[in-house]
């Protein structure tokens, strides 16, 4: 078995929980650890992406809050 190289370091994701306002909820949204001051303003722009492409906008977010640790 080869070695694993120390050089490629892998980033830390973090799970937040998102509540929307029209009452919807997705768990487990990943966020990367570099952006865990904007998590709202990440996952907000993420919503922007995926509604452009299928052409269904996403309510607003209502909350986020960091999901526990398995």
């Amino acid at each position: 078995m080869g070695r694993r190289s120390a050089g490629g370091r892998v980033e830390e994701f973090v799970l937040f929980d998102v509540l929307y306002e029209d009452g919807s909820r997705a768990s487990n949204r990943k966020v990367p650890g570099s952006e865990l001051g904007g998590a709202k303003t990440y996952i907000e722009a993420l919503d922007r992406q995926i509604a452009e492409i299928s052409g269904r906008p996403r309510s607003p977010i209502k909350s986020v809050t960091r999901a526990p640790r398995r």
